[in-house]
């Protein structure tokens, strides 16, 4: 497969709308875990849902515009499918334990992880600039987390657990973005994650209520949404530029907090989004740069 043109400008829009989409999950993920719509669903259950109406949404676009599926490395897909599965279903627990954007903060550390994996496995040169750019966001993160020996309790360990496995996840991502179609690695990732998902979900099904049915679709069509974006923005720049720019989400967590749940960011969120913004415009003027 030929290589996708490179174009780091339109990367960092694919990412900033994905990040959107990506807190918009997290929302729907806290109803479900919380008695909003019923009885609180698994961690499990929800992520089960997540696969099961994105891989729908994804076949029906699939019956739609019929892409050729040619030679899937199938050991990357299985590899990708099993981090991120375990990465979403950690994520989606944390919620239920800590506010909405402290579990965002820590689980969006994964572009740390990520672009630290992409210097060994993915050969990509990381330069002192990009460096500090990362080191600045993750500041900001840590300023959002407000680090002290109350904070580190399980909602906070479940995050930043997931963190790692979707940091293990970005590398996978990278490597299949680089041989094969963006459309293809969705497709095949969703229909993997579908039957990781329904083996884990056996022993904790329940029948969801119409409003939990509903609201599962929702975040399984914002997750496949988001894919989409994502793989699209790896293809198109270094896995080291780009992931950064997920700690946007944290921006969009916020909102979505105050929206829904009624929480005004206090001063130090203000702080910690200020500084996250101005690692993510170091890391896009460098880019520029090089690229003049």
């Amino acid at each position: 497969m030929a290589r996708t043109a490179q174009n780091p400008k339109l990367a960092v829009g694919f990412i900033l709308y994905a990040t959107a989409f990506i807190a918009g999950t997290m929302v729907l993920a806290k109803f479900l875990s919380t008695n909003t719509f019923g009885d609180a669903l698994h961690p499990l259950q929800i992520s089960h849902g997540r696969f099961i109406f994105a891989f729908l949404a994804l076949s029906t676009a699939a019956a739609i515009l019929r892409p050729r599926i040619e030679r899937p490395n199938l050991k990357l897909h299985i590899g990708r499918s099993f981090f991120g599965w375990g990465g979403v279903t950690l994520m989606f627990a944390s919620v239920a334990f800590i506010p909405l954007p402290d579990a965002t903060a820590i689980s969006f550390l994964n572009p740390v992880f990520g672009m630290m994996l992409a210097i060994p496995f993915l050969g990509e040169t990381v330069g002192r600039v990009r460096w500090s750019a990362a080191a600045i966001a993750l500041a900001g993160a840590m300023i959002l987390l407000r680090p002290s020996a109350e904070s580190v309790q399980a909602g906070a360990l479940l995050a930043l657990c997931a963190a790692m496995l979707m940091g293990a996840e970005l590398i996978f991502i990278k490597k299949l973005a680089d041989r094969e179609a963006p459309f293809q690695i969705l497709l095949l990732n969703n229909a993997i994650g579908l039957g990781i998902s329904s083996v884990a979900v056996l022993p904790v099904w329940v029948m969801p209520t119409g409003p939990q049915w509903m609201a599962l679709a929702a975040l399984g069509v914002l997750m496949a949404c988001a894919q989409s974006l994502f793989v699209n923005a790896m293809a198109r720049a270094d896995a080291s530029f780009v992931t950064p720019f997920t700690y946007v989400t944290l921006i969009f967590a916020a909102l979505y907090d105050l929206v829904f749940f009624d929480t005004l960011p206090d001063a130090v969120s203000v702080v910690g989004v200020c500084v996250i913004l101005g690692g993510a415009m170091l890391l896009a003027w460098r880019q520029a740069r090089i690229k003049a």
